[in-house]
């Protein structure tokens, strides 16, 4: 790679010598495709996969691109949480995966179901056998004429397979897990929001799903009882080892799981890990949390806003490889960068030495610091 002074990105610096690799021999390109043959294929081992996922709507003749290529891969037994701005392109998703909607390209794969291929009638079976759905708007979830044991044993009978003493026993196991067993014989109406959103938990979860996905499921909910449907969440999650994708706007709930996923602009951007950490001094046990920038399999990765406009990074950027980051730099004018040399403000100043914190330079793993990618 050329240096940033050079305007320029040169991949054939070969394993850092700067040397120029020469064209690549027949049987070096037969090599190469053989070894990418042979790659497991991208999710293989993930429950959920999204790749290059597209969604375009059409109205009156214009386009409108929900999701732009979006990457997402989402482990068995997961619990995480899907942020973003209104219009970001997580509601197009969760359509998708619990196959409501159907991509316009990429591929979607859920417990092993093509979501694109899917015909009408594998879409059905595919909504009552492998997902669950909790809607934010609890009438969308309950039927107002039947009691909550009625709502959760409907699914099984629409599924077939279990008879009536069965499905019984396998619904009052559920609305005990969730701490609902007062609400046996109770109406939608004689529900509190949080009674009523625990209902439509167990409703979801009763064909034993492999995902559960929630659209905003504490919306509409005091922060007291959003705590409450959080944890029947997380009860289901670990004693049902469900996979759970929630969307939401509560930062309440997205600081809960292990895994928040930001989606911007129809992409995935950004992603929240957090782990537990343990002092090595004093043996106390804190919850630590990062943000990474997510890249993509096209090598595509957003920087965040407040780290480009500081910076005044637009239309394109410098970068360079080093040992261990890529450096990113704004693009500036020639005359600028020649009054600039020898000011220690060039990427190229302080070459091999260590970078300090706070320096563009760092690009250290696992942190946001500096605009490093």
């Amino acid at each position: 790679m050329t240096t940033p002074s050079g305007h320029g990105q040169d991949a054939s610096a070969a394993a850092g010598t700067g040397a120029p690799a020469g064209p690549a021999s027949l049987a070096e390109l037969e090599r190469r495709a053989a070894a990418r043959r042979q790659r497991p294929a991208y999710g293989h081992d993930a429950l959920i996969a999204c790749d290059r996922l597209v969604r375009v709507f059409t109205a009156d003749g214009v386009e409108v691109q929900a999701l732009q290529g979006l990457d997402l891969l989402v482990a068995e037994g997961e619990l995480m949480a899907l942020v973003g701005a209104s219009g970001s392109g997580k509601s197009t998703l969760m359509n998708i995966l619990a196959g409501l909607d159907v991509p316009t390209a990429g591929a979607a794969n859920v417990a092993g179901r093509d979501l694109l291929t899917m015909d009408a009638g594998a879409r059905l079976g595919y909504r009552r056998e492998v997902v669950g759905f909790v809607w934010q708007q609890t009438a969308r979830n309950l039927l107002p004429y039947l009691t909550t044991l009625q709502n959760v044993t409907l699914p099984m009978q629409l599924s077939g397979g279990r008879r009536r003493a069965a499905r019984t026993k396998a619904a009052e196991r559920l609305l005990s897990m969730l701490s609902l067993d007062h609400c046996r014989d109770r109406r939608p109406h004689q529900l509190s929001g949080g009674e009523q959103q625990r209902t439509a938990i167990a409703v979801a979860l009763a064909n034993s799903p492999s995902v559960l996905l929630a659209d905003e499921p504490t919306g509409e909910l005091d922060s007291h009882t959003a705590e409450q449907v959080f944890t029947a969440f997380r009860t289901a999650n670990e004693e049902l080892g469900t996979t759970i994708v929630i969307v939401t706007h509560d930062q309440a709930v997205a600081s809960e799981v292990r895994r928040t996923v930001a989606i911007r602009d129809g992409r995935t951007s950004s992603e929240v890990l957090r782990r537990t950490e343990r002092d090595a001094a004093t043996g106390r046990e804190s919850l630590v949390a990062r943000e990474y920038a997510m890249l993509d399999r096209t090598g595509r990765l957003q920087l965040p806003a407040e780290y480009t406009g500081s910076l005044g990074m637009e239309h394109r950027v410098l970068l360079e490889l080093e040992s261990d980051h890529i450096g990113v730099w704004p693009d500036r004018p020639a005359d600028e960068g020649r009054a600039e040399e020898g000011s220690g403000d060039g990427p190229e100043d302080g070459a091999g030495q260590a970078p300090e914190p706070g320096d563009a330079r760092t690009g250290m793993p696992g942190t946001a610091d500096g605009a490093d990618a």
